[in-house]
């Protein structure tokens, strides 16, 4: 690899941090026997590990920081050609990054916000350990960086989420003592990407830990309001700064006397600094009342980049708060006599909802059709035409919510609080857009599918040219196909179309098929 030119004050820096350590951190940056090494995670929601490693084109080296995250050591493989990328089966990133989410450890059922989501990799990390129950909320401050985020989780076949654009104080003012866990992973200096992105050394200093400090302050403050009694807040960073780390630990502790600070027992990493040796970082420290070597590190001779952790835990033990008006879970519409969450329609507006894959553009006459129909119907009648055209492409029933919002029809996870005002940019998944007078799925309620459940299925082997066509947007051959055909790369779908005469006609969106 070749060698990274340090800034000198960083060198003091960790020099000082890491005292005997130090020279064999510094030749991380400089030695061909620590490559920069790139990471797969299983997406469970689609493909086991097992699967996975039976069909990558590449091999696959476990990873000690999460079930199913692998080490790729394959020069020049890009994912994006791949059609188990554009199926869902996996999701790329630095391989430490999964540390997160395996100490948040997430269960079925819960109700868990990410809080600085972008760009999806944990989000859908704890999609897939929720498997389709509960809800993961996904909030990205950034709008660009959002839109991104719900792509992911599309990709990945998550039902259950709801996306947001929202500052953290916002959102989480709003949502007192509602999740049972709350993930920060928050924005950094990025020192532990430094072998990754030049960027994050382009930009290093030390001012800049300075101001980076203060704002996860903000964020870390905040999400301690949306945690129930008894829940867990994970607090991560890829930074080695103290002062982003062991010293903002102490200080949430020092200012929070409902918390205490776990001890984040792993199979991976190490323990954090004490507070002798980070107190030369920040005079005047307060003592938080528990060891901070209970966090967790992980440096770059410990098979990831630079991570930081602290499982936090908010003492007593209490249900999450009620959504103060919600949606049930079983499939139907709003019962006779039950109000829809309060600001639904608001929220779900067709300026605020959209489906995250590029969709095809309308004219605008036949938006315009499609809108007067949508308010000539009422919910109910929406919503069985919607029943009988899932019954046509799938052999069980939908799970969640169905709701209209707009042009869109879409199936909600249950116990939802309002939405309104919250950055909303969609919830749950997107199923079906009413085209002229007529409902058409949508590409993301095909990749939340299994091949088993699809009524009719073109399985393509991943050696199949007509698989890279139909990625590329062209019509395939389909005999013995009709009507609303799932397309799936070896058993795992990636997309739709529609069927007839033995050729399936692409409804790929445009925004990500393969080019060239």
């Amino acid at each position: 690899m070749v060698e990274i030119s340090l800034p000198a004050a960083f060198r003091r820096r960790m020099d000082a941090l890491l005292n005997g350590e130090a020279p064999r951190f510094f030749e991380s940056y400089s030695s061909p026997s620590a490559p920069l090494r790139r990471g797969v995670r299983a997406n469970t929601l689609k493909c086991s590990p097992e699967r996975l490693r039976a069909l990558f084109p590449e091999g696959l080296e476990p990873a000690p920081f999460a079930p199913g995250c692998f080490y790729l050591d394959a020069e020049g493989f890009r994912a994006g050609a791949d059609p188990l990328h554009h199926a869902g089966a996996y999701y790329m990133q630095e391989p430490s990054a999964a540390s997160a989410v395996t100490l948040l450890n997430p269960q079925p059922a819960e109700r868990v916000l990410d809080l600085c989501a972008a760009p999806g990799g944990k989000s859908t990390q704890i999609a897939a350990a929720l498997q389709g129950r509960g809800l993961l909320w996904s909030n990205e401050f950034i709008r660009s960086r959002a839109q991104a985020l719900l792509q992911n989780l599309e990709r990945c076949g998550v039902r259950n989420a709801v996306v947001s654009s929202r500052d953290a104080p916002s959102l989480c003012a709003g949502l007192p003592g509602f999740f049972d866990a709350v993930l920060v992973d928050a924005p950094c200096s990025g020192e532990g990407m430094f072998r990754k992105e030049p960027a994050a050394l382009a930009q290093w200093s030390e001012d800049n830990i300075r101001l980076c400090a203060a704002r996860q302050q903000e964020i870390l403050w905040a999400a301690a309001d949306a945690l129930r009694p008894g829940g867990r807040l994970l607090y991560s960073t890829c930074t080695f700064a103290p002062e982003e780390n062991e010293c903002l630990v102490a200080r949430f502790l020092a200012a929070h006397p409902d918390f205490e600070l776990l001890e984040a027992q792993a199979p991976f990493g190490r323990p954090g600094f004490s507070l002798s040796r980070i107190r030369p970082f920040w005079p005047g420290l307060p003592d938080p009342g528990f060891p901070l070597e209970f966090c967790r590190r992980i440096l770059p001779g410990d098979g990831g980049e630079g991570h930081f952790l602290a499982l936090l835990r908010r003492r007593g033990d209490a249900p999450a708060a009620a959504p103060g008006g919600g949606t049930d879970a079983g499939g139907s519409s709003f019962p006779p006599g039950r109000k829809r969450p309060a600001g639904m329609d608001t929220a779900l507006s067709p300026a605020r909802m959209r489906d995250a894959s590029p969709p095809r553009k309308a004219p605008r006459r036949q938006k315009e059709g499609a809108l007067r129909l949508i308010s000539a119907l009422s919910q109910d009648t929406i919503r069985n035409n919607f029943l009988s055209l899932y019954k046509k492409c799938f052999s069980s029933p939908p799970e969640g919510t169905v709701f209209c919002t707009g042009d869109t029809v879409r199936l909600l996870p249950g116990e939802l609080p309002s939405l309104a005002g919250r950055g909303v940019l969609a919830a749950g998944l997107a199923g079906a857009e009413i085209r002229k007078d007529r409902l058409e799925p949508c590409h993301a309620l095909f990749q939340a599918a299994q091949a088993e459940d699809c009524a009719s299925l073109l399985d393509l082997p991943l050696e199949d040219p007509r698989l890279t066509a139909f990625l590329r947007g062209e019509p395939v051959q389909a005999p013995g196909c009709t009507g609303w055909t799932a397309v799936s790369a070896a058993g795992i779908v990636t997309g739709f179309g529609k069927a007839a005469g033995g050729v399936l006609k692409n409804r790929y969106p445009k925004g990500l098929r393969l080019r060239g």
